[in-house]
């Protein structure tokens, strides 16, 4: 069954349902993927995995592109948005995240995500747990592709 509507922003979350990059989140104890932000010296890097089964990607949508409407039985997502305009559904909320903005997406939850601007645009995908191009169930989709 999918998730249309997403549980409160727990306390030290940055209101879109992932962690502060400050602090680190064990993935057992609280169901969210593991994140650390570490200063150096030279600047910072963020952690957005460590030690886990995890797929990564680099979604490019273009102008006017939208991807299905969908949810997954067996992977958690985190989203980090890379450039301006895009728009993202998730649950029942749509979303305008900016550049360097974190979604996380628990399986079961309804998501999607189009270009809203004159530009491609990029999104930083992390799977957690079994990752498979078949475990999209697709619930709308404007290219025809319907289903599991």
């Amino acid at each position: 069954e999918p998730r249309n509507s997403l549980p409160p922003p727990i306390k030290g979350t940055n209101g879109l349902n992932c962690p502060n990059m400050e602090e680190e989140t064990r993935f057992v104890d609280s169901g969210r993927p593991p994140s650390l932000k570490v200063e150096k010296p030279w600047g910072r890097f963020e952690q957005y995995a460590h030690n886990v089964p995890c797929t990564v990607k680099v979604i490019t949508v273009d102008p006017g592109g939208i991807l299905s409407s969908q949810y997954h039985h067996h992977r958690d997502e985190l989203w980090v948005v890379l450039d301006p305009d895009a728009q993202v559904e998730l649950g029942d909320e749509v979303l305008s995240p900016v550049p360097g903005e974190k979604l996380y997406i628990p399986r079961g939850t309804v998501h999607r995500l189009s270009c809203a601007g004159e530009q491609p645009i990029r999104i930083l995908e992390v799977s957690f747990g079994e990752f498979a191009e078949d475990d999209i169930v697709r619930l709308e989709d404007v290219y025809g592709r319907i289903g599991p």
